[in-house]
C-alpha cells in the first residue's frame, strides 16, 4: 500500500511539472522568465527547437510530454531530464558569472548538440530513451570538468557506450577538451568489442590504432574463420595479424599463409593445444584413408571432450565436421554409391576394406543426404562384422554418443534399428531408447528432427517400440512443463501430436492442432498461376555414367504419344531445354532442362538459361522435380523458386535438404525418397500428380499413395523401391521444422 501511495505521489509530482513546463512555457520560449541578454538569445532559441523536436517525437505537436516510451512513468522521467532540468541549466548559464559570454554561447550550444544528439540515437535505435536522466547528469559533471580545464574522460569511461558517444560530441567547439581525443579512442575500443565482427573490417579501414593487437585477439577469437581470411591478405593488417603472440592468432595465421590450410584448419583446436602438429598432419594429408583416419580419431576426441567430466567446447568442431562428411563422401561413399549396378559385394565395397567400425560408422551418419539404400545396408553390414564384440551399445559408447540419434533414425529408415536393438540385452536397447527421447530441450534442431522422422519408419515395422517411443515424449513432455521449460514443451508436445497422426485411422487434424498449413492436400487454386496455369521445373544432369540422360529419355517417354492415341502433350525443344504443354483438360506447362555433359558445365547453364526465360515471362513454377544423384540436389535448391509448393527431391531428404527447401517456402509439400530416384517409381508418382492437376482437382495425398501402393503390390522389387519414397504426409521431419519454427517465432 506504502509503494502504491508513493507511486501516485510521484506522478502526480511529474504531472504538475508536465504542466508547469508546458511547450507554451518552455520550448521555443517568446518570453523567458529572466532576462537573456540579446547576443545570446539565437544560441537559447537553438536549444528550445531541440526541446520542440523532441515534444513532436510522438506525434502531437501540442504535447506536454517527450512520449518515447509506453511506460508513463519513464515520459516524465524523460521530460524532467531534458525539459526541467535543460532549462534550469540554460537559466544557470545565462547567470554564471564564472563564464564570458563566449563560454556561454559554448555550453548552450553543448546543451543543442546534446538534445540533437539525443534525438538522433534514439530515432536510430542507438538509445534506450529511459537513459535520458543519465545522460543529463553526465552531461552536468563533464560541463564541471571543461569549466575547470580538466578532460572529460573520467566521465566518458565510467558510463555507458550510448551516452559517451553523445557526450564527446558536446565539447568539440569553439574549443575542443582535452579529453576528446583519448575518450574517442575509449569509445572505438568498446564499439569494437560490443561488435567483435566489424573489428577486422575497422582495422582495414583505419590502421595504426594503439590497441590494434588486442582488438585482433578479441576478432579472432570471436569468428575464426574471418581471421583465416584476412591473415591471408598481403597488406599492413594482414602482416599485423602474422605477427600477433596470442597462440590462437599466430596458429591461424600459419595456415592461412600455406598450402595446406584447409587441410589444417579441422585439427585448429588440437593445433593450438599442442595435442597435434602440422608435421603429423602433413604426413597423412597426402593419403585419403590416412587423412581420414585423422579426422574420425579427432572428432572421437572431441566427442569425448564435450562430455562430463570436460565438458569442452573444441575450437572450429564445425570444420572438422565438414571436412570429415566431404572426404567420407568423395573418398568412398561416391564410389559404392557409383558401382551400385555390380552385384558382386567385393568389388562394389573393396573400398571401406581397411576400414575399422568407428569409421564405417561416420562415412553413415555424416553422408544420410547422398547414401544409397543398398550402399547404407553394405556399410552398416560391415559395422557389425568387424567388430570383435558385436553390440550396439559398444559401438555408441566407441564414438562417445557422437550423432547417435542420427544413426538410430538412420537404422530405423532402412530397416535396421530392430538388428541393432537386437545386438544388446534388453536394459540396454531399452536406455538406449530413453536417451534416444531424453533432454531434446539441450539439443539443436536436427537431433529433434531425426526424432520426428524416425517414428514413421519404427510406427510402420514395429508398433510395440512405436508406443515405448509416445509414452517417453509423454513422459518428456510432462517434465518439461514441471521444469516450465518452453523449449522443451514445444518440441515434445509437437512430437506427441506428430507421433499420434502417424496412426491414419485417428484423422488427426495436424494443421488445426499445430497451426501450420494443410499437411493431407494442396489446394488446385494454390497451384496456378494468374493465367489458370500450372507450371512445373525439372531439374535434370549431365553425369559422365549417363544416368542423368536416360533419367531424362525416361522422363520424356511420359509424354510421347503412343501409336493409335491422341496426342495429350505438345513437346517443343530448343538447345537447353524441353517445354511440355498439355492438349487436354486443365492448362499445365513443364519446362525441363536438358541433361548436357561437357566442360563448363552446359547443364548448370541450361539451368540458369531456362530459370532466365521463366522470369523473364512472369512464369512462376509451383511444381519443382529434382532428377539426379543426390550430391546434385544443392544446386537444385539453390535455384528453386519461392512459388513452389510442391517438391519432389527423387533423393534422400536429409535435415539439410528439408531445411533449405522450407527456408525458401515453408508451406511445400516435399516428397523424398531414401534412394536414388528411379524410372519404376518416379513416373505412377509424376503420371498421378499430372492426371490430378489436369483434371483441376486438389492433390489428396492419403488417397493417392494408397492406390499408387495398390499398384505395387504384386511386384515385390518396385514395392521396395517405392517404400523408399517419402510422401509429404509421412515426412514427419518436414512437419516438424514447420511446426517447431513457426512455435518458436510465437514465443
Amino acid at each position: 500500500m506504502i509503494l502504491h501511495i508513493r507511486s501516485i505521489l510521484f506522478l502526480a509530482v511529474f504531472s504538475v511539472i508536465s504542466l508547469l513546463y508546458s511547450p507554451a512555457g518552455m520550448a521555443q520560449k517568446s518570453v523567458y522568465p529572466y532576462k537573456v541578454a540579446q547576443d545570446r538569445m539565437l544560441w537559447h532559441d537553438n536549444v528550445d527547437k531541440e526541446q520542440q523536436k523532441l515534444l513532436q517525437l510522438g506525434g502531437n505537436h501540442s504535447d506536454t510530454l517527450i512520449r518515447l516510451s509506453k511506460d508513463e512513468t519513464v515520459n516524465l522521467q524523460i521530460t524532467d531530464a531534458l525539459i526541467r532540468q535543460v532549462d534550469d541549466l540554460q537559466e544557470g548559464i545565462e547567470f554564471d558569472s564564472t563564464l564570458n559570454t563566449n563560454n556561454k554561447k559554448k555550453y548552450l550550444r553543448a546543451l543543442e548538440f546534446l538534445l540533437q544528439g539525443f534525438r538522433q540515437a534514439y530515432e536510430q535505435r542507438l538509445i534506450q530513451p529511459a537513459m535520458a536522466p543519465a545522460l543529463m547528469v553526465s552531461f552536468q559533471k563533464a560541463m564541471q570538468l571543461d569549466k575547470g580545464g580538466q578532460s572529460i574522460e573520467p566521465v566518458i569511461t565510467s558510463g555507458s557506450y550510448e551516452i559517451g558517444r553523445i557526450l564527446v560530441e558536446c565539447f568539440l567547439y569553439p574549443s575542443e577538451n582535452i579529453g576528446v581525443r583519448p575518450s574517442r579512442l575509449y569509445l572505438t575500443r568498446r564499439y569494437c568489442e560490443m561488435h567483435p565482427d566489424l573489428i577486422l573490417n575497422y582495422l582495414r579501414a583505419h590502421p595504426g590504432l594503439p590497441f590494434e593487437d588486442s582488438l585482433i585477439v578479441i576478432a579472432g577469437h570471436h569468428n575464426i574463420r574471418q581471421l583465416y581470411d584476412f591473415a591471408a591478405a598481403s597488406n599492413e593488417l594482414g602482416a599485423h595479424i602474422r605477427n600477433n603472440k596470442d597462440s590462437l592468432v599466430h596458429t591461424v595465421a600459419l595456415m592461412a599463409n600455406s598450402r595446406s590450410g584447409q587441410l589444417y584448419f579441422p585439427f585448429l583446436d588440437n593445433l593450438v593445444k599442442g595435442r597435434v602438429t602440422t608435421d603429423e598432419i602433413d604426413k597423412v594429408k597426402g593419403d585419403d584413408l590416412s587423412y581420414y583416419r585423422l579426422l574420425v580419431r579427432t572428432r572421437q576426441e572431441y566427442a569425448a571432450r564435450i562430455l562430463p567430466p570436460e565438458r569442452d567446447t573444441p575450437l572450429e568442431m564445425n570444420a572438422l565436421t565438414e571436412m570429415l562428411a566431404k572426404k567420407g563422401k568423395e573418398v568412398f561413399v561416391r564410389e559404392i554409391n557409383a558401382l551400385h549396378t555390380v552385384d558382386n559385394p567385393a568389388i562394389r565395397f573393396k573400398v571401406l576394406d581397411p576400414l575399422t567400425p568407428a569409421e564405417l560408422y561416420y562415412l553413415i551418419v555424416l553422408s544420410e543426404d547422398e547414401i544409397y539404400t543398398s550402399s547404407y545396408l553394405g556399410v552398416y553390414e560391415r559395422i557389425f562384422q568387424r567388430m570383435p564384440n558385436p553390440y550396439g551399445d559398444s559401438l555408441i559408447m566407441q564414438v562417445h554418443g557422437d550423432y547417435f540419434r542420427k544413426f538410430i533414425k538412420m537404422a530405423a529408415a532402412y530397416n535396421k534399428l530392430d538388428h541393432f536393438l537386437g545386438t544388446m540385452d534388453k536394459q540396454n536397447a531399452g536406455t538406449i531408447m530413453k536417451s534416444f527421447i531424453i533432454h531434446l530441450e539441450k539439443a539443436n534442431e536436427e537431433e529433434a528432427v531425426d526424432v520426428a522422422d524416425s517414428y514413421s519408419s519404427i510406427f510402420d515395422k514395429n508398433p510395440a517400440l512405436a508406443r515405448f517411443i509416445l509414452d517417453e515424449v509423454k513422459a518428456n513432455y510432462d517434465k518439461n512443463v514441471a521444469a516450465d521449460n518452453k523449449k522443451g514443451i514445444i518440441i515434445y508436445n509437437l512430437l506427441q501430436t506428430l507421433f499420434e497422426s502417424a496412426d491414419t485411422a485417428t484423422k488427426t487434424d495436424l494443421s488445426a492442432k499445430l497451426g501450420i498449413p494443410p499437411v493431407y492436400t494442396v489446394d488446385y487454386k494454390s497451384l496456378v498461376d494468374d493465367s489458370g496455369r500450372v507450371i512445373q521445373q525439372v531439374f535434370f544432369y549431365g553425369d559422365q555414367d549417363k544416368d542423368g540422360q536416360n533419367s531424362f529419355l525416361n522422363f520424356m517417354a511420359l509424354f510421347h504419344t503412343k501409336p493409335g492415341t491422341k496426342p495429350e502433350w505438345k513437346i517443343v525443344e530448343n538447345p537447353q531445354w524441353v517445354t511440355i504443354s498439355s492438349l487436354r483438360g486443365k492448362p499445365m506447362l513443364i519446362f525441363a532442362n536438358k541433361p548436357l555433359f561437357g566442360e563448363d558445365d552446359p547443364d548448370a547453364k541450361a539451368q540458369s538459361a531456362l530459370s532466365n526465360y521463366l522470369f523473364d515471362h512472369q512464369m512462376k513454377p509451383t511444381i519443382v522435380i529434382h532428377r539426379g544423384h543426390s550430391y546434385h540436389v544443392k544446386y537444385t535448391i539453390e535455384q528453386m523458386p519461392a512459388t513452389a509448393r510442391i517438391v519432389v527431391l527423387g533423393s534422400c531428404g536429409g535435415y539439410n535438404n528439408l531445411s533449405e527447401v522450407l527456408k525458401i517456402n515453408e508451406d511445400a509439400h516435399i516428397i523424398s525418397s531414401k534412394q536414388v530416384g528411379t524410372k519404376t517409381v518416379n513416373e505412377p508418382i509424376l503420371q498421378a500428380i499430372n492426371n490430378t492437376l489436369l483434371a483441376g482437382k486438389d492433390i489428396e495425398w492419403l488417397p493417392m499413395w494408397k492406390e499408387l501402393s495398390a499398384r505395387f503390390q504384386n511386384d515385390p522389387a518396385a514395392k521396395e523401391k517405392f517404400d523408399d519414397y517419402i510422401p509429404p504426409y509421412k515426412n514427419l521431419g518436414a512437419i516438424f521444422i514447420k511446426a517447431y519454427r513457426k512455435a518458436m517465432d510465437d514465443e
